[in-house]
């Protein structure tokens, strides 16, 4: 059963790296980047990659990247790339481009409506963190996001945790909740901390 799921893993993993259904609207080659595998621990779902990660192909490789391993996981570099350990995707696997008005683009839902479902049902992780609002309006379209940080959630059976974007540029929302790096912060990096403990 497992050698089956890894072969399933696999396919869908080739796929989703060559697709490119959103080149023509983007104006450039996507870059699909994502990493994992059947294994992995923890689910984390963030919203897009940054134009860095776009050119790097490795996930979290920026400002925000840093700030979500050092500060907030308390973890290092190696713990947080071991696939073992981390299933690292997003609601859109590629760089959305940048939005005329400043900012990126808001990443086209249709990615992970075609590639996202399909993974959750081969990776066998313990829980999921699901990173920013738009990720987070995904998963929980009914429910305010403040509240959603700051309770345990629950997808399809499994615990999953909410946090905000740890973007530099995220600053309100941190200055209106201090006490998610006061406390909720440290209660989500102590369960990652354990289940990366475990066997």
């Amino acid at each position: 059963m497992e050698e089956n799921r890894e072969k399933a893993y696999e396919r869908l993993r080739q796929e989703i790296l060559c697709c490119r259904s959103c080149q023509e609207e983007f104006g450039f080659e996507p870059r699909p980047v994502f990493q994992g595998n059947v294994g992995s621990k923890i689910m984390q779902i963030g919203q897009a990659p940054s134009r860095s990660v776009h050119q790097t192909g490795k996930p979290f490789d920026d400002a925000s990247g840093r700030r979500l391993r050092g500060e907030w996981y308390r973890i290092s570099d190696g713990e947080f790339y071991n696939p073992d350990n981390f299933y690292i995707v997003s609601i859109a696997r590629c760089f959305p481009g940048k939005a005329p008005g400043g900012g990126d683009r808001r990443p086209p839902k249709r990615c992970a409506q075609k590639w996202l479902f399909r993974e959750m049902e081969l990776v066998d992780n313990v829980f999921y963190i699901v990173i920013g609002k738009y990720a987070a309006d995904f998963f929980f379209p009914k429910k305010e996001f403040t509240s959603l940080v700051f309770e345990d959630q629950t997808w399809r059976g499994k615990p999953a945790y909410v946090l905000p974007h740890p973007s530099p540029l995220n600053v309100k929302w941190f200055l209106d909740h201090p006490e998610f790096e006061g406390y909720r912060i440290r209660e989500i990096a102590s369960a990652v901390h354990a289940v990366l403990k475990s066997t």
